[in-house]
């Protein structure tokens, strides 16, 4: 009776975490962890609330708990992944990860980190291998059809990229993060328009975290008319070979070395012009 009333709390904290009532959640795991101070079980859950709260040393410590009492709990293990990811502690992260899908060969949040890793690294092809490996476990979630459809982006699959799109906002179009992937993917294929459409939606739906305000900040700079025209070209020589980026630049500079020098100079000022538009319109006079 007694152990079926601690499941029933631990159920109700876990319930919690997915309503994004992490205090709440965490109040619940305490007075659990009072009634056992040695279950790996309760620790490995507080540490996953700390994770939610950005509290990264506690969900750190937690898990440390967790693992001295339990050396291969997967939650313990996911946590520590985890804050490592949210760390930036790139290498770190891909040792824990060896580990952590040794425990838990079926998490497939751990492919969409090693996706996200890859991508940081340039390894664009790799990390498209572990997003379909994600969702082979997981076919509908949308912010691995997101992720994916960016990484179809800058592989140059335009169409394929779209296609993703339009499945990830089927599944969910009130996810900021998934919307933060479209917009990433809609700026790869040069939609300007849609990637603001999308930040847009994002920066509402998480209006105090910061890499969405800059996201939208950049959104909003390039749907702008002049800055558009001006960074054409370089949008076209992304799309070529590198001999032929190094052959065109050749020609053009010893062909038009004047217009050259001159289409660079008015780039340069578009591009901080307009940023001091979009920051003076959402902004206003003030420093940000």
């Amino acid at each position: 009776m007694e152990e079926t009333a601690r499941q029933a709390s631990y159920q109700a904290a876990v319930q919690l975490i997915e309503w994004n009532r992490y205090k709440e959640a965490l109040s619940e795991a305490q007075r659990l962890l009072g009634q056992d101070p040695e279950d790996p079980d309760t620790m490995a859950l507080i540490g996953k609330i700390y994770l939610h709260l950005n509290r990264y040393d506690d969900a750190l410590r937690w898990a440390g708990e967790s693992l001295r009492r339990e050396p291969e709990h997967p939650l313990a293990w996911f946590v520590r992944v985890g804050v490592y990811y949210e760390n930036g502690q790139s290498k770190a992260c891909e040792e824990a990860l060896v580990e952590a899908q040794r425990i838990d060969p079926y998490e497939s949040f751990y492919y969409y980190m090693k996706a996200n890793l890859l991508n940081k690294k340039g390894k664009f092809r790799e990390a498209k291998e572990e997003l379909l490996q994600a969702l082979e476990l997981n076919p509908e979630r949308p912010l691995y059809l997101a992720t994916l459809s960016y990484v179809e982006a800058l592989l140059g699959d335009d169409a394929a990229s779209a296609r993703l799109d339009r499945q990830a906002l089927r599944q969910d179009a009130e996810d900021p993060y998934v919307l933060l992937h479209l917009a990433w993917a809609a700026r790869s294929r040069g939609d300007d328009e849609l990637d603001e459409t999308y930040m847009k939606s994002a920066v509402r739906l998480q209006p105090d975290d910061k890499q969405f305000q800059d996201e939208y900040l950049i959104a909003l700079q390039r749907a702008n008319p002049m800055f558009r025209f001006f960074s054409a070209p370089g949008r076209l020589l992304r799309r070529l070979k590198p001999w032929q980026i190094f052959l065109s630049w050749f020609v053009a500079w010893v062909v038009f070395k004047p217009l050259v020098v001159a289409f660079i100079v008015l780039y340069v000022l578009a591009n901080w012009g307009t940023k001091a538009f979009v920051h003076v319109k959402v902004f206003g006079w003030r420093r940000r």
